[in-house]
């Protein structure tokens, strides 16, 4: 048997192989096994972002107490985007990888994407804030679009009116540090608070400009130094509290319905 010559070429690239196949082996192992942890972090994160903009956080709240609060608070449903309507026997709802499913999305008209999605998905996943009654205190809704750099990922609490604003949050974007990133200042965002998402006629009514907030029911002040950013969440506002985004089901929700 020929003596293997770890200082030849062939015995470099042999060991370099091995090397690598031993490496590749040990982070694909590392990825199946941190899976569910990661999940599992994730669905933390989201929960938390929940019950921040439904005001159900305390400074003190430890990160061990965010799933029970969650538990005991948070009714998610699934809702039809174009009726307004729950819908029943959806499981594990993702509406990312649902906007890129053509299975399961709907393609935005250029005139009308105010949000720059281009698509989205057919349903959406809401959350019902239940009070010490049982009774609903307020709906939480995702909303996202296109800011500057990035799709910028947030919530909006709303009352059980359909219409006044309870809370906002901005939790997943990539605008830039002290301008556009200041969508998720909290003094920022309590300019929200008691505005209404849509007029008289039903129509998306939020406008982020320089100067808006002259309009006490719809108006709030864009981001200094960031004005595409800022037109980026006015979009975001027009397109998901008109008809073809939550539309149809705060009319619902103005009912009663809901």
């Amino acid at each position: 048997m020929a003596k293997f010559n770890k200082d030849s070429i062939g015995g470099t690239l042999t060991v370099v192989v091995l090397l690598s196949l031993i490496c590749s082996l040990i982070v694909a192992g590392a990825a199946v096994l941190l899976k569910p942890t990661q999940e599992e972090q994730k669905q933390l994160d989201k929960q938390k972002n929940i019950l921040s903009v439904a005001g159900l956080l305390q400074a003190d709240t430890k990160k061990s107490q965010i799933k029970e609060i969650y538990v005991k608070n948070i009714e998610p449903k699934i809702v039809d985007l174009a009726t307004g309507e729950y819908v029943e026997g959806v499981m594990n709802f993702d509406a990312k990888a649902a906007a890129k499913d053509p299975a399961q999305n709907v393609v935005i008209a250029p005139e009308v994407d105010k949000a720059g999605l281009r698509a989205r998905a057919k349903y959406a996943e809401v959350y019902l804030v239940k009070n010490a009654e049982g009774q609903l205190s307020q709906v939480v809704l995702p909303i996202y679009g296109t800011g500057l750099w990035s799709v910028m990922y947030g919530f909006v609490s709303v009352q059980p009116d359909g219409n006044t604003i309870k809370g906002i949050t901005f939790y997943d974007h990539g605008e830039t540090p002290g301008l556009g990133g200041e969508i998720e200042n909290p003094r920022w965002q309590a300019n929200f608070v008691g505005k209404k998402l849509q007029n008289e006629k039903g129509d998306s009514a939020i406008t982020i400009a320089k100067g808006a907030s002259a309009d006490k029911d719809h108006g709030i002040d864009g981001l200094s130094g960031a004005t595409l950013t800022s037109n980026g969440v006015d979009g975001t506002f027009k397109y998901w509290f008109g008809a073809n985004g939550f539309g149809p089901y705060l009319a619902k929700l103005k009912a009663g319905a809901n």
